[in-house]
């Protein structure tokens, strides 16, 4: 594979006119592909031959409604008064006669004749249809002209709030925050390199490769069914891993040019070393991402093919579009005299293995810090162990739900309808749950459904039931329960379990058929089957990390190190995750909506792109270590040399990750916001206080042996050259040898 980058790169830094030609358009033909194919992403929340799912399509079969949008419009009267009273029911009827005039409106419910008074009288809810399908959005102007005709009410002392997946605001996988995320990723690469075209290099690679990701996404929304959080995810990761792919090898090349390589020679090397890196690192998040679909989770799966997408199309832009680049700026890339870059490649070629107290220049931080770990490695891998496990303890506490309008900002009138339809009819009203019995015969499905009823009433949790609605084929019956909890809360996902106890034994004993379904149902079982796949994908992260380390490093415990240091991560990212968002530690501060259950799939997505980025900075630090004690069998001068080599770049690599995601943080998404927040505090946590602490300590305390494989396994292995040091030039003039781009690589 390092031949063939090192071709490749050498191909880009030649050819690097087509290169950037051929890029252009290639983006450009599918821009115009995806914008003229363009779907719409999918609210998809759904697993299929689930019961509840099942039974949801069976009753659309007998139930058939209009497959349009609907808003629901909530009326409420001044503290004291009724919507009932004449003062107030003449200017609301006056208000709903209006609405259904709109140009738009299929229809208008009136809250008197279909029951959605409150007990109270103050509160109203009226049902508004719309002509516009459900996959599309109604007309804005639609939308306004409802609002407009709710001002009568309101000039007679109602409140109108108008909720609804017709008012729910579309949201931008890209705003202001996140291009403020991608200035103070500007920022560190800048610093990181002390170069404004140096840093600017990362940032045009990341940002066309999300360009071309997105397009493709577009175009084959419809065709794939994407799901609308798809988008969002693949752009954040797109964005950070794309900057940080670009930064090895940036970074690299920068390096060699300081040591006098020739430009051409110097993107071909580093594209094949750095390159290496790269690829051996994209691939693990890759194939993490891509496991996410055997959760068999619609939803699920396209996000993570999608994220997939945009990590696979990250480094193919740092393999081939990086190299073109870096030969157009030529000589400019090379760092100044007196630049940190310059200073650490000559003492490099000094052959300089560990910066000493009385070195002219100040050993970096980097140093510095593994100096201070391996002073005292035993306590400091027992304070770290220690800190990180109290992180992990509030996760046992972690509750997951789909997200619904109650995880909606404050301010946003879908949140504040559901508020008030929740106040007024009991928060179950917000999530009604539906029993349907489906029979041949109408005379067993009458008596069937008239024991479900019966049986109903004994059932504890219910607070409402409605009466039997048959459907015309007469072959179907549905029965409306409203529970009295939340449908997010546990005690709502415990009355679903015990309804379908409750109505086995009488479909067994008429032979019908009795479902427990309703949109709440649905996402009770979705949150079901990703508990319920969160224990095996995790045994197979695990796997993979020991099996995938123990292939790069030849060593046993390296992988077990790392995999339980990617475990500690991963807990302390869930116990930060239920502090903020469950316990609401700092959600002010972090614009966090409200306190309650975290979406269902935030702990598997987080688990498969923190494994990702997890081994990324193992490989990266790790191998910079294994290069100097492969060369000179010194295990403490490895773990200094190896730190003061890539602790730099894997620190701003993990900066650069933090703003990123911290940027979409303040999005109000309430389903990315808890992935953008565990996905920053890992990264923080597994970059810093476990790779670049718990890792020199153990380092230091297993000495060689942490270097050691059995002979039995290093000959079943396969061998792989994660850090290209095998590569063989093409010609004899680009020809370097093997003991040479060791010393490049580090």
């Amino acid at each position: 594979m390092a031949t063939f980058l090192y071709r490749l790169g050498a191909f880009g830094a030649r050819r690097w006119r087509t290169m950037l030609i051929g890029w252009l358009l290639a983006l450009g033909a599918l821009a115009g592909l995806g914008i003229s194919f363009a779907g719409s992403f999918q609210d998809s929340g759904s697993i299929p031959g689930s019961p509840a799912q099942t039974a949801l399509t069976a009753m659309d079969r007998h139930f058939p409604d209009p497959q349009t949008r609907s808003a629901q419009i909530v009326f409420q009267a001044p503290q004291g008064r009724k919507v009932t009273e004449p003062g107030l029911r003449k200017p609301l009827a006056a208000t709903l006669d209006a609405m259904s005039r709109v140009q738009g409106v299929a229809s208008v419910g009136d809250p008197a004749e279909n029951g959605t008074v409150s007990k109270d009288g103050r509160t109203a809810v009226a049902q508004v249809t719309f002509t516009t399908k459900k996959d599309a959005d109604v007309p804005a102007g639609t939308l306004d002209a409802v609002r407009h005709t709710g001002g009568q009410a309101e000039r007679a002392g109602l409140k109108a709030v108008y909720g609804g997946d017709a008012y729910a605001p579309s949201t931008s996988p890209v705003g202001p925050t996140e291009l403020l995320g991608l200035g103070v990723a500007l920022a560190i690469l800048v610093i990181t390199f002390g170069s404004l075209l140096a840093a600017g290099l990362p940032l045009v690679t990341a940002v066309l490769g999300v360009v071309g990701t997105m397009a493709a996404l577009l175009g084959l929304a419809d065709v794939l069914g994407i799901s609308d959080n798809a988008p969002t995810l693949a752009i954040m990761l797109g964005l950070a891993v794309g900057i940080d792919y670009a930064l090895f090898i940036v970074s690299r090349h920068r390096a060699q040019l300081a040591n006098g390589i020739p430009v051409r020679e110097s993107i071909a090397k580093a594209t094949a070393t750095a390159g290496s890196a790269v690829v051996f690192a994209g691939a693990t998040v890759l194939i993490a991402l891509a496991g996410l679909s055997v959760a068999g989770v619609p939803t699920l799966t396209s996000m993570g093919l999608a994220s997939a997408g945009a990590v696979g199309v990250a480094v193919l832009m740092a393999l081939t579009l990086l190299p073109a680049l870096m030969a157009s700026a030529g000589h400019r890339l090379i760092p100044k005299p007196r630049s940190r870059t310059a200073r650490q490649t000559a003492r490099r070629t000094a052959r300089k293995a560990v910066p000493r107290t009385g070195h002219a220049d100040k050993p970096a931080l980097g140093i510095r810090w593994t100096q201070g770990v391996l002073r005292h490695p035993v306590r400091n891998l027992i304070l770290g162990t220690v800190a990180l496990i109290a992180l992990a303890v509030p996760a046992t506490q972690l509750r997951l739900a789909l997200t619904d309008d109650g995880s909606a900002p404050t301010a946003s009138a879908g949140r504040q309808a559901y508020d008030m339809i929740g106040d007024a009819f009991g928060p179950g009203a917000n999530g009604p749950l539906v029993i349907l019995v489906e029979d041949d015969d109408p005379a067993t499905l009458d008596s069937t459904a008239t024991a479900v009823e019966n049986k109903l009433q004994d059932v504890k949790g219910i607070a409402d039931i409605s009466g039997i609605d048959v459907a015309r084929d007469h072959a179907a019956a549905r029965i409306q329960v409203v529970p009295t909890t939340g449908p997010r809360d546990r005690q709502t996902s415990d009355l679903v379990s015990r309804l379908r106890a409750e109505m086995r034994p009488l479909a067994h004993a008429s032979g019908s058929d009795v479902a427990v379904t309703g949109r709440t149902a649905v996402s009770i079982d979705v949150a079901a089957k990703l508990s319920g796949a969160l224990v095996p994908f995790t045994i197979v992260v695990v796997g993979l990390s020991l099996l995938l380390l123990m292939i790069a490093f030849r060593s046993v415990a390296i992988p077990v190190k790392a995999t339980l240091g990617f475990l500690l991560s991963v807990g302390a990212a869930f116990g930060a995750t239920v502090a903020v968002f469950q316990w609401g530690w700092l959600s002010g501060l972090l614009g966090v909506p409200g306190q309650g259950p975290v979406a269902s799939f935030v702990p598997i997505i987080v688990m498969a792109v923190l494994f990702g980025l997890a081994m990324d900075y193992e490989v990266f630090l790790v191998s910079a270590m294994r290069e100097e004690y492969v060369h000179h069998r010194d295990a403490r001068s490895a773990i200094l040399v190896g730190a003061r080599n890539a602790s730099r770049v894997v620190a701003s690599a993990a900066l650069i990750m933090i703003s990123v995601f911290i940027s979409f943080l303040f999005s109000h998404d309430a389903d990315i916001m808890p992935i953008a927040f565990a996905l920053a505090f890992g990264v923080l946590v597994d970059a810093f206080l476990v790779r670049m602490t718990l890792v020199p300590a153990a380092l230091a305390l297993l000495g060689d042996r942490a270097w050691w494989l059995p002979r039995t396994l290093d000959r079943l292995l396969p061998h792989l050259d994660v850090e290209g040091g095998d590569v063989d030039a093409p010609d004899a003039h680009s020809a370097v040898s093997v003991k040479e781009l060791h010393r490049v690589s580090s």
